[in-house]
């Protein structure tokens, strides 16, 4: 989570974005991440947040290729982090269908156009 947040903010494209939705509270974040990501693969349960209105909230900075830019950055720093490739498969397989879900949430199924969720 440390390593792939610090690639996310060196990223010229979508580092800003996150900058800027976050602010100075990153050590918060990291800490809210890594209670998300041990509840998504590890079934922990510490997670009790709201990603979708946490994204919806930003909606007019998020376009749909950062999910790809996010995405590949972090598919990078499980290839150079995770200890076998299927710790890396398993993760991204959860990780795009996060993307997927967010996604939908921001901006709808092609040609029926975006949710008025948080409308």
């Amino acid at each position: 989570v440390d390593t792939f947040y610090g690639r996310i903010r060196g990223n010229e494209i979508i580092g800003p974005i996150f900058e800027q939705a976050i602010g100075d509270n990153w050590d918060r974040h990291l800490a809210t991440m890594k209670s998300f990501w041990a509840s998504v693969a590890l079934s922990a349960g510490s997670y009790s947040g709201k990603p979708v209105p946490a994204h919806v909230k930003h909606r007019q900075q998020i376009e749909p290729g950062h999910f790809t830019i996010w995405l590949a950055l972090f598919e990078q720093t499980l290839k150079d982090t995770a200890p076998t490739p299927g710790a890396v498969a398993y993760f991204m397989e959860r990780a795009e269908r996060i993307a997927q879900s967010l996604m939908f949430a921001l901006f709808g199924l092609p040609g029926l156009g975006a949710p008025k969720y948080g409308s």
